[in-house]
C-alpha cells in the first residue's frame, strides 16, 4: 500500500528535507541598518532634548559673539547674521588699543596674586576649624558663615575710608589685593567641608612619626586636599578676573590700574558704533576663563562635589 506524502513525512524515521534557508539581499539588510542607525539618533536626541536645548541656550550667544567680531562695521547687528567678509583684523585693533595690555597686565596681576594668597590664608583656618578641638570653634565657625553673608557693599566705605584715605592707596589694586592675604569665608568654609573628609587616622599617624601641625598640612593634608584647593583657586581667580566694583571703587581715577572688566566698559563707551570691535574685545577678555575652565574642569567639579560629602 502507497502512503500519502503527508503520512510519509510523519512516519518514523524519515526526516522531511529542508528547504534551504534564503539570504537577505545586500540592499535591504543596508537599509534596516540605516534605520537602525536613524532610530538609535532620534532615541538619543529624545533622551537628551533638554540637554541639548539648554546646550543651544548657552551655546548661540557665544556664536552670535564671534560671527559678529569677524564682520565688517557696516554689516554688525544687522539681520544679516552671517559674516560677509571675515574681518580677523578686529581682533588686531582691539589688541592694539591704547591701554589694552596695561589692562591685561594688571588683571593677571590682581587674578594671579590674590588666587594664590587666599588659598595660601584660607588653607590653615580651614584646616584649624575642620580638626582641632578647641573653645570657641563653633563660635568661629558661625562667624566666618556671617562674613559669607554680608555683602561687600556694606563695608565699602569704611574699607576705602581706611586704603585710600588712611593709608594712600587710592588708584591702585592693591587695597583689594592685601586683604586676600587674611582669608576668605567663601574659601574658607569651601575648604572645612572637604577636610572633614579627611580620616583622622593619617593625621594622627603622622603626628605619632613625630610631625608637627604645619608639616602634617604640607605633608599629609595638602596633597589630598587638591581637588578642593582647585576649586578654590577657580572661585578666586573667576572673581577676580571679573571684579568690576571693587577696580570702581579704588582704581578709577588712575588710567594705569585698570583691569579688564573696568577697562571694557571704557572701550564699549568709545566704540559703541563698532559692536564687531565691542564683541571681538568681549571674546578676547573671556577667552582666558573659558580655555582654564576647560583645562581645570574635572578637578573644578570634582572639588566642588567633594565638599559637600560631609557636614
Amino acid at each position: 500500500m502507497t502512503l500519502s506524502p503527508t503520512l510519509a513525512a510523519e512516519t518514523p524515521g524519515k526526516r522531511p528535507a529542508r528547504r534551504p534557508a534564503r539570504r537577505p539581499a545586500r540592499g535591504s539588510s543596508a537599509a534596516a541598518a540605516r534605520t537602525a542607525r536613524r532610530r538609535a539618533a532620534l532615541n538619543w536626541v529624545a533622551v537628551h532634548s533638554v540637554a541639548v536645548a539648554a546646550t543651544l541656550f548657552f551655546l548661540l550667544p557665544f556664536v552670535f559673539a564671534f560671527l559678529t567680531s569677524v564682520m565688517s562695521d557696516s554689516q554688525a547687528l544687522t539681520t544679516d547674521y552671517w559674516p560677509g567678509s571675515w574681518h580677523w583684523g578686529n581682533y588686531v585693533k582691539v589688541w592694539q588699543t591704547p591701554g589694552f595690555l596695561t589692562w591685561w597686565r594688571n588683571t593677571l596681576l590682581y587674578a594671579g596674586l590674590g588666587t594664590v594668597l587666599t588659598v595660601v590664608s584660607s588653607l590653615p583656618v580651614a584646616y584649624a576649624l575642620a580638626k582641632f578641638r578647641f573653645r570657641g570653634r563653633n563660635l568661629a565657625l558661625m562667624a566666618v558663615i556671617a562674613m559669607m553673608m554680608l555683602p561687600p557693599q556694606v563695608t565699602v566705605i569704611p574699607m576705602y575710608l581706611f586704603w585710600a584715605k588712611q593709608l594712600g592707596l587710592g588708584g591702585s589694586l592693591w587695597p583689594l589685593i592685601i586683604p586676600m592675604a587674611f582669608g576668605d569665608a567663601f574659601s574658607i568654609f569651601l575648604l572645612r567641608q572637604f577636610l572633614l573628609t579627611v580620616p583622622k587616622e593619617y593625621i594622627e599617624a603622622a603626628r605619632i612619626d613625630g610631625c608637627g601641625e604645619l608639616r602634617t598640612l604640607l605633608r599629609v593634608v595638602l596633597p589630598m586636599a587638591k581637588p578642593a584647593i582647585a576649586a578654590v583657586a577657580l572661585f578666586q581667580f573667576f572673581s577676580c578676573w571679573n571684579d568690576y566694583f571693587g577696580p570702581q571703587i579704588y582704581a578709577s581715577n588712575n588710567h594705569d590700574a585698570w583691569t579688564l572688566s573696568y577697562g571694557l566698559e571704557s572701550f564699549k563707551g568709545a566704540h559703541h558704533t563698532n559692536w564687531n570691535l565691542t564683541m571681538a574685545a568681549t571674546l578676547l577678555v573671556m577667552a582666558p576663563v573659558i580655555v582654564l575652565f576647560f583645562f581645570a574642569q574635572k578637578a573644578f567639579i570634582e572639588g566642588v562635589t567633594l565638599t559637600g560629602v560631609k557636614g
